[in-house]
């Protein structure tokens, strides 16, 4: 099969599809890999490294997506809408409950659709693909939010580890899920006072296991949002619905009541956000202030370190890549896990979470 990888195209993504070392794979069961020039550049991969691994580099964005199976990172963008074809795989994050636009345009150009935030699997880690990439962005709200909170970069000063004397900053993290889970174990270690709050009580029984009295972790709902929000310097959305837009749980008044220069990251803008004054910003613009609070909302925030993230996520995509590669669109009937990836299909909407979110786009 040929399949393309071109150059993402989103703000300061520097993340790519296929690493070299997964286009050697594929190479040597007999697929062709078109990589187009510079795609892997920011993520420290030289044109040369793919050439080694067997790819051929493209100079142009459309001999790359002019392929039957098309790797990315990210959603395409409107400029890349020329690009899609009737027959394609596309394989890359969708988060189409954020996106009607790109939802309606790929049910109208009859691409298959797979994306990797809903392909499942059994047992403990059931979003396979997206667990890689939410461990670093959990980690990353917590590395962001401790420099957004410095007074020279807007921020109320506060040093989230304390010093003798002086208390911690406190970290407020909303979803108990992987980015949660992940956010509270760099915030413990740099000294915070943290607060998960989540509404399974098997997984704050879990997470007890893991942390221990380090943190305090909270039953979550409306009240006790309220009584520890007001009080964050650092509030984390980490709430996950799967394929579903996040809900709203902190309201613009709750915001108001947070100290000037507090910082709040949503991980969760690239499903709409549940923060309600968060919007998406981008690498370049990363924070606003609003009622007098630091907003980060970069939907792509693990494009931040690329050489880590671009291997993390390929050891976890390669294998649904090559039974792709190898069987067609024939792996989604073969495979039901990769199946529950399909987002769009045959110009129609498919995935139950997604067609709730637009149930006048599902025929």
């Amino acid at each position: 099969m040929e399949i393309g990888v071109p150059k993402e195209t989103k703000d300061q993504e520097f993340r790519v599809g296929l690493s070299p070392s997964s286009v050697r794979v594929l190479h040597e069961n007999g697929h062709a890999i078109f990589v187009e020039t510079e795609a892997g550049t920011g993520a420290g991969f030289t044109d040369t490294d793919y050439k080694l691994a067997g790819a051929q580099i493209v100079s142009t964005p459309e001999a790359a997506w002019n392929r039957e199976l098309v790797v990315k990172v990210k959603e395409p963008l409107q400029p890349e809408y020329k690009f899609l074809q009737k027959e394609q795989l596309l394989f890359t994050y969708l988060h189409l409950a954020a996106d009607r636009a790109l939802t309606e345009h790929l049910i109208d150009c009859g691409v298959t659709a797979i994306a990797y935030e809903t392909v499942e699997q059994p047992g403990n880690n059931k979003l396979p693909l997206l667990t890689p990439m939410s461990i670093i962005a959990g980690r990353l709200s917590v590395q962001f939010g401790a420099r957004f909170l410095e007074r020279q970069q807007g921020g109320r000063g506060v040093l989230l580890g304390g010093v003798p004397g002086v208390r911690p900053g406190k970290v407020v993290i909303l979803g108990g899920g992987v980015v949660g889970t992940e956010a509270a174990r760099i915030a413990v270690g740099m000294g915070a006072a943290v607060q998960i709050l989540d509404v399974n009580v098997d997984r704050l029984s879990y997470l007890e296991t893991i942390f221990g009295s380090r943190v305090e972790l909270l039953y979550s709902n409306s009240a006790q949002i309220e009584a520890v929000v007001s009080q964050a310097d650092l509030l984390i959305g980490a709430v996950l619905v799967p394929g579903r837009k996040a809900p709203i749980l902190v309201s613009r008044n709750l915001v108001k009541q947070m100290h000037p220069g507090a910082v709040i990251v949503d991980v969760a803008v690239d499903q709409g956000g549940c923060i309600e004054t968060l919007r998406p910003t981008s690498h370049t613009n990363p924070v606003y202030v609003e009622e007098g609070v630091v907003h980060y909302g970069v939907p792509n925030m693990p494009g931040a370190v690329p050489w880590t993230a671009t291997q993390a996520l390929n050891n976890s995509t390669l294998p649904y890549v090559l039974q792709l590669a190898n069987l067609g669109l024939k792996a989604v009937e073969v495979n039901p896990f990769l199946a529950a990836g399909v987002n769009v299909q045959n110009h129609r909407l498919v995935h139950p979470a997604v067609q709730q979110v637009f149930p006048d786009l599902v025929s």
